[in-house]
Order: structure tokens, then C-alpha cells, then sequence
């Protein structure tokens, strides 16, 4: 297999930004993601990949749930904010007011249109990040008009 084609070959796949939030009540983990997609209608399902060795996983694994909060296509600086190891202080994260999710307790970006929270029914530990396989449980959204932030958006890229 030629590796600059395989790259430049699951870089079409498209993807969202998003920053995953994991809560055990003591510790935080939130991080900027695009690896997800709803996986079910009935009963409605969603698989994200995390990072095997960050401490998101490790929560996530511990509690067997987290949320995802989705960034508008005019957020790339709020995702941004999640690439580094994260910070909680003043009812901040990563420097954004969040709520305690009412179903997980995952944070809840206030500034984001759209989250959902979501209990993981499966795990599949290979490679370097773990896919968790989760049942959403409950869903808000703060603005119906805001359009979702895309990866290929923000000229970065994660794949290949």
C-alpha cells in the first residue's frame, strides 16, 4: 500500500470538530475530537475514538460515560482551547463556563449550539485510541441555527 495515497485517501472521510467532556465528580477530561459518528437510530448510538492514554479515556473508562459538545463553524478557537491538558478553575474548563450534565455529569459547554450526553454500552481497546460505542441518554440545544464546525473548515487535519 502506497502511504502517501492511504493518507490522502481517509483524509476525504469527512468529519466534525468536536470537544469530548468526561466527569467522575473529582477529575475532569476534555478534549477536542473528530473520530465520531451515530452508529444507530433504535436505540440511538454513537461511536467515538479517544485518545487510549489520555485521561478522558481513563474517565470514560471509570464511569462509562461522557458527552460531546458540538462547535459551531465559527468556533475553532473555543476546540482550540481543548488541545492541551485540561484546567478546571472558577467554574471554568479550559477557560469556557460548562454545566454538570443532568444524566452523567460530563461538562456541558454553555457556549456551545448543541451537546448530548451519552452512557457507553461498548469499548474496543485497539491501536492507539479506544472506540467507545455509547446510547445517548439525553441532548440540548442552545441554538437550532448554528451549522457545525468541520475539520477540512479549519484547514487542520486528523486521519490518514
Amino acid at each position: 500500500m502506497d502511504a502517501d495515497q492511504k493518507k490522502l485517501a481517509l483524509r476525504a472521510i469527512n468529519y466534525g470538530l468536536y470537544v469530548l467532556t468526561a466527569s467522575d465528580g473529582e477529575n475532569y477530561g476534555a478534549g477536542g475530537v473528530n473520530w465520531l459518528s451515530q452508529a444507530s437510530f433504535d436505540p440511538p448510538l454513537v461511536m467515538a475514538a479517544v485518545k487510549a492514554d489520555s485521561g478522558s479515556a481513563s474517565i470514560i473508562g471509570s464511569t462509562g460515560s461522557f458527552a460531546v459538545n458540538v462547535l459551531a463553524g465559527d468556533q475553532l478557537d473555543v476546540g482550540k482551547a481543548f488541545f492541551r491538558s485540561t484546567s478546571v478553575e472558577d467554574g471554568m474548563i479550559n477557560g469556557y463556563a460548562f454545566e454538570a450534565g443532568p444524566e452523567t455529569g460530563a461538562p456541558l459547554l454553555m457556549d456551545t449550539p448543541y451537546w448530548f450526553e451519552c452512557r457507553v454500552t461498548d469499548t474496543i481497546v485497539r491501536g492507539d485510541h479506544t472506540v467507545f460505542v455509547a446510547e445517548v441518554v439525553n441532548a440540548g440545544v442552545r441554538n437550532a441555527a448554528a451549522v457545525p464546525l468541520l475539520l477540512r473548515d479549519t484547514g487542520m487535519n486528523y486521519g490518514g
